[in-house]
């Protein structure tokens, strides 16, 4: 089976149990991105799938899968999603809903036969589903200190240069979180 992943974030840095059958390819769908979720283990505010953000470019990569459900279990352990929320993993096919209209096409011209990838909600503060504004998203980041705000900036920065979302262009100008040069 032809099975690919979906990133944007960090998953293309740190793949970890991601089992990669090629390299990461810069021409996946353009998704709406944008850094609205604080993480449950770290203090960066994390990429995600958001709808009101406008689309931006992502990457994809062949997964070493034996199926669907090997590639969607690799992703879960990955991203950390508990069992309870096999939804947050999105894929086409899906067995938890309708297929996501603004990835099938991509998918069937890259001849793929399933396609993984995160789609855990925006989440700040505590309050899963709620997403900070510009101004929270930059307070947040700007009130981290030491360890804590070095990963947030690492995580920031290692973000694909071409993935220009307006939270990002406020991290660059307020912050000087700048893209790293690869």
């Amino acid at each position: 089976m032809n099975i690919a992943c979906i990133a944007w974030g960090s998953l293309i840095w740190k793949p970890g149990p991601l089992k990669l059958a090629s390299d990461w390819m810069p021409d996946g769908p353009r998704l709406p991105l944008e850094f609205v979720r604080d993480s449950d283990d770290s203090d960066e505010l994390a990429l995600v799938l958001h709808d009101p953000a406008p689309p931006m470019p992502t990457y994809w990569a062949r997964l070493d899968a034996a199926g669907l459900d090997d590639a969607r279990e690799m992703l879960r352990q990955r991203e950390k999603i508990r069992p309870a929320y096999p939804h947050w993993v999105g894929s086409i096919p899906n067995p938890h809903g309708p297929a996501d209209a603004r990835i099938a096409p991509w998918m069937r011209a890259r001849g793929l036969d399933a396609v993984v990838w995160t789609a855990v909600p925006a989440k700040f503060a505590g309050v899963g589903e709620r997403a900070p504004s510009a101004h929270e998203a930059v307070a947040f980041l700007a009130g981290l200190d030491g360890e804590r705000r070095a990963r947030a900036e690492d995580y920031v920065r290692r973000v694909p240069a071409d993935i220009r979302t307006l939270y990002r262009a406020l991290f660059e100008e307020r912050l000087g979180w700048t893209p790293r040069q690869s």
